[in-house]
Order: C-alpha cells, then structure tokens, then sequence
C-alpha cells in the first residue's frame, strides 16, 4: 500500500472502533433532516479521520460529511463520509461503514472502505486493483439481468419526491434474481467490486457516499456510467455500475422505468 492508503486505513479502522464501541454501547442520535440523522459517533468518527488527515497531508483539502473538513483550495481532495449508514447504524442493523475517497487533477486515487461489525477493510488505489484484507476483488459473473443481483437506494426525500427510484426498483425487481437494500451506498459499491452483487444504481447521494466505492468498483474491473450511459462523475451524485457484462440491459431497464426527472 502507499502512504496515502496506510494513512487513509489506518483513519477508518480508528474510526471504526470507536464507531462499534458506540454501537455496542447504546447509540444517540438526532435529526437533521424529517428522515436524515446524524450521531455522537458520526462526529467523533469524522474528528478522527479529519485530524489524521490533516496531520499526514496538510496542504489536501478535506470534505467530509458533518462538515469538520479544511482546506479549499488543494486540487488534492478527501472526500470523508465517517458513518454511512447511520439511519442503520440508530437501528442497531450493521451494515453501515467508514468511507474515504482520495481525488486528485486526474480523478479517484486511493479509496477505503471499512465496515466496524463485519471487521472488512476494503481498499484500492488507481491502477493497483482493488482488495478486501489482503485478497485482490474481481467483479461478478452474472452475465445477463435474469440472473443478476442488484443493490439500489431512496433519497432521503423519498416521502415527498417525484423522482424517489420506487418506479425504477419495482420495474427491475420483475427483471432480475433479487435487489437489495441495505442503507449504504460504500458498501453497496464495495459489494459489486467484490462480485457479490451485479450491479448498483441510485441517485441523489454525495460525493462523500460515492468517492470510495466507485474506485473500488473500477479497479474491479466492473463498468461505472451515468444513467444515460456516459462517464460516471461520482461527484454528480448519480451513479450506474455494473459487472459489466449486464451493464447495457441494466441502462435499457432503467431508462424502460421512465426518464429521469430533474428536480428543482
């Protein structure tokens, strides 16, 4: 691993534990948005990775979640989602994990994703592949929708919103082996790197819920796209990934489900 990667690794599995010491603990949480939480560990956890950070690569601007970043004006950028999943994590439900993306004037560089319960780092770094402790991740085999697993997710305005992927997921549900729905779009991502799910699509995240995973997925080997079919920018909030092999029937479903709406 390079010392971006050592460092950024070394953050999450910090975070992590204290993330899973809260978890086992007994968790506090509040709203910040009808559906929308944040917690102590959300906090504590973006403290930890900030600080770390900051310490190894003062002049890289960090964006993370909860708003404890710095820097603006770095072209180097750590995008740092310290709890995804946190509506999961409030349940008790552990799927839920550390996120931190590294991008840089020529794209993603280096990515960590750790889940604290299931105790799985996975990591990757532009070129090099993508890992899970130290086994390189290969996409997954499926090679048609029929049999294919696929993951998605609902923004958090799904009770108001036009555009709240219902339409989309009913419409695949009837074309694919199962989707699922888990609550967190790191390990959703991470998931179709490792070849356990298909494909993942959904919309309106952040560039924090992205960054991490889309690397992971790339250097997987699997096909990342926007929902028209052009270049996936994961700082769009928007994203289409496959294995691949599934990745024109999964668009043509998609697009099948109705057009995108765009919403003021």
């Amino acid at each position: 691993m390079n010392m971006e990667l050592v460092v950024a690794r070394a953050a999450a599995e910090a975070a992590g534990l204290a993330i899973r010491a809260r978890w086992d603990q007994g968790i506090d949480v509040r709203h910040k948005g009808e559906i929308d939480l944040v917690s102590e560990a959300d906090l504590v956890a973006e403290s930890i990775i900030v600080e770390r950070l900051r310490d190894a690569f003062p002049g890289d601007r960090v964006v993370a979640e909860e708003g404890g970043g710095h820097g603006d004006d770095s072209e180097r950028v750590w995008y740092v989602d310290p709890l995804d999943g946190t509506t999961n994590f409030a349940h008790g439900f552990p799927q839920f994990a550390v996120s931190i993306g590294l991008a840089d004037a020529e794209g993603l560089r280096a990515a960590v994703v750790h889940a604290p319960v299931y105790g799985w780092t996975f990591y990757a770094a532009r070129g090099a592949g993508a890992w899970l402790d130290g086994r390189r991740l290969k996409r997954g085999r499926a090679r048609d929708l029929d049999h294919a697993l696929l993951a998605t997710g609902f923004p958090y305005d799904s009770r108001t919103a036009v555009d709240n992927n219902v339409d989309r997921f009913g419409h695949l549900l009837r074309k694919c082996q199962g989707i699922r729905r888990a609550g967190s779009a790191a390990l959703d991502l991470a998931f179709t790197a490792a070849g356990w799910l298909d494909g993942y699509w959904e919309r309106k995240l952040q560039p924090w819920d992205l960054a991490a995973g889309c690397l992971l997925a790339s250097e997987a080997g699997c096909t990342l796209t926007d929902f028209d079919g052009g270049p996936a920018d994961f700082r769009s909030g928007a994203v289409v990934v496959s294995n691949g092999r599934i990745h024109v029937e999964l668009l043509r479903a998609l697009a099948e489900a109705g057009p995108t709406v765009r919403e003021s």
